[in-house]
Order: C-alpha cells, then sequence, then structure tokens
C-alpha cells in the first residue's frame, strides 16, 4: 500500500503522517491502541467523519480505501475482502483466539466462504468477548491458542483441521458433509482416527451419529461414496471375506492401490464411478493396469456406479461366485 486512502502526507485534506505510518504497517489495519500510542483521541474522529479512517471492529480501524462493496447496509466487517475481515478479527481478539468452523475451513483450502458468511472465531471460555455483526465467536472450554490446538496457516492462526471438520459437520449442508471428509482423507491432510478423536472432544453435536458412521466406513478404507454405498449393501454380510481396502501392492518397480482386495482369493473389487471411463485414454490406462496385476496372478473385477446401485444383488451373488470359484482346485 504505497499510499493509503489515496493520499500521501503533506496533500491538502491528507492523513495524519503518524496515522498513515501506521496503517501502512498494519497493511491498511490498526488498532486503538496503537492509535493513541502515537497521535492524540481526537485524531479518531477527526479522520472517520473525515472519511480517512473506517472502525472495522471495536478497537480495530481501517483505510477505507479496503471497503469493496459498496451496500452500506452490511456490517462493515461484510465489506471488505474476506482476508482483510479475518486480519481484522484477529486483531480484535489481540491474540486470544483463532479462526475456525467455516472461516478455517476456507482458511484450509477445502471449501471457499461465499459472500455473506460470517467470519468465525474460537475462544477461551470467560475470554469477554461476544459476537459482533459479521462476526460469530464461539467459546470452547480447555481452549488454548497454541499447538496442537491451533497452528499458523498462511499467517493466520486457525483450528486444526480435523477439529475444524467435526465442527463444521451440523453447519454444513447435508450433501456437502461426506465429501469433504473424504477429500481431506484422500488429499492426506488427515486421518479417520484423527477426526474420530476430534468428535471425541465434542460432547454435543447434532447428527453425530452419521459423521460417527462416515468416520468407521474411513477407517475401513473406503475412499468414495461409492464406496461407502458398497460397503453398506453389497460387500459386507453373510459370505463376504473381510476385504482390504486401499491395499499397496508392487508389480516390479510400479506400486498399485486396489480398491477392495481378497487376498486369499487373490481377487480386487474396482469400483468405478459414474464418470469413469469417459476418456479412452484412461480407460486404456485401467486395462493395462488391470493386465500388470494379472501377471501376479490377481484377477481384477470391475463393478459400474450403475449397476451397483441398480442391481445389488446381481452384484453381490457374482461377487460370491467369483471368490467361491478362486478357491476351488482347478480339475485336470
Amino acid at each position: 500500500m504505497s499510499a493509503v486512502l489515496g493520499r500521501t502526507p503533506g496533500q491538502g485534506g491528507a492523513v495524519d503522517p503518524r496515522l498513515h505510518a501506521l496503517l501502512v504497517r498494519g497493511n491498511g489495519l490498526v488498532t486503538r491502541r496503537d492509535i493513541l500510542r502515537a497521535v492524540p483521541a481526537w485524531t479518531i474522529q477527526t479522520s472517520q467523519r473525515a472519511n480517512r479512517l473506517v472502525r472495522l471492529l471495536p478497537g480495530i480501524y481501517g483505510d477505507p480505501a479496503l471497503i469493496c462493496h459498496a451496500n452500506t447496509d452490511l456490517p462493515t466487517l461484510a465489506r471488505v475482502e474476506r482476508d482483510v475481515a479475518r486480519r481484522a478479527a484477529l486483531l480484535y481478539v489481540d491474540g486470544r483466539g483463532a479462526l475456525s468452523r467455516l472461516t478455517a475451513l476456507d482458511v484450509w483450502g477445502l471449501r471457499r466462504q461465499p459472500l455473506g458468511e460470517p467470519v468465525y472465531l474460537d475462544l477461551p471460555r470467560r475470554s469477554g468477548l461476544r459476537d459482533r455483526p459479521h462476526l460469530v465467536v464461539a467459546h470452547r472450554s480447555d481452549f488454548a491458542v497454541a499447538p496442537p490446538q491451533v497452528v499458523i496457516r498462511g499467517g493466520l492462526l486457525v483450528i486444526r483441521l480435523d477439529r475444524t471438520l467435526v465442527d463444521c459437520w451440523p453447519l454444513l449442508p447435508p450433501v456437502d458433509r461426506s465429501s469433504l471428509l473424504i477429500r481431506a482423507v484422500n488429499d492426506r491432510m488427515t486421518t479417520p482416527q484423527r477426526l474420530a478423536a476430534a468428535l471425541g472432544e465434542v460432547a454435543r453435536m447434532p447428527d453425530r451419529g452419521a459423521l460417527s458412521g462416515l468416520l468407521d466406513r474411513l477407517a475401513a478404507g473406503c475412499r468414495s461414496p461409492l464406496e461407502i454405498w458398497g460397503h453398506d449393501h453389497v460387500f459386507t454380510g453373510s459370505g463376504m471375506p473381510t476385504f482390504t481396502r486401499q491395499a499397496r501392492i508392487r508389480v516390479g518397480a510400479r506400486t498399485i492401490y486396489l480398491d477392495m482386495f481378497a487376498e486369499a482369493e487373490r481377487v480386487n473389487i474396482e469400483l468405478d464411478g459414474a464418470t469413469s471411463h469417459g476418456d479412452p485414454a484412461e480407460r486404456e490406462i485401467d486395462l493395462r493396469r488391470d493386465a500388470l496385476l494379472a501377471t501376479v496372478g490377481i484377477l481384477v473385477v470391475r463393478f459400474s456406479h450403475r449397476r451397483l446401485t441398480t442391481e445389488p444383488v446381481q452384484v453381490r451373488q457374482e461377487t460370491l461366485s467369483i471368490l467361491v470359484n478362486r478357491t476351488r482346485p482347478m480339475i485336470k
């Protein structure tokens, strides 16, 4: 920010040079405490009246040039960019809190916060701070702004990912909940075990049973909604072996991960999603992979999304027949 407020010190009507320096140092933000260390208190009022300073939160001021939304019906904190609002919120709590819930989920790169959604902060109980327009504060017992509960990401204090995902569960639309946790596990950002431990920290939560069930399936190795559906409706129960999910197999110089591996029968069940094999090049990759597994005696059986979800009984029967025939000795 080379010229705060679009003015430089020395121009007519310019901001006080000492206040200008504070805003530059704070990348457009400054606390009331720091202002009063540099200039008289009346400077705040005169600067606000002259539109040289804007109040974002109690004790937190900013450069009016940071205002990017013209709708004056919105809270001031909602009229600045997301990053500015988050930095202002952290200044407001003065080291006593961290970005949490839907805001933390955005900082972790898993879900973009839409315009109008407030900044979320977690604070220790009895911190004395409360909700403000466009700012939602949650008070937690046994909370400390320090590792492992809080980490620094992108220069911002943020709640660790596993607790963030658990806390966001009741806040997200049901259709989005599972996919975010599956993505975080698939991208190795967290593990089902860490998520389960974070859930254990929360005494009460709406729809807790659904989250616990999802974590059980992730711990079992399911890595997609289709695999979870197959686990629940097809590939468990009487006669089915205990499949090893995401089994790691070395074939020559290659490492291959198998969806569902019946080790004794040397059978790998692959579940192809609704959009699988739309690209011939991807289909060719799968065929080459299946042939490579055949060189070490592993039979790959593929079921499509359509068959799995519309013919679960038939798929189950075929799977059982394949497994039985793989265990029978060959008749010479």
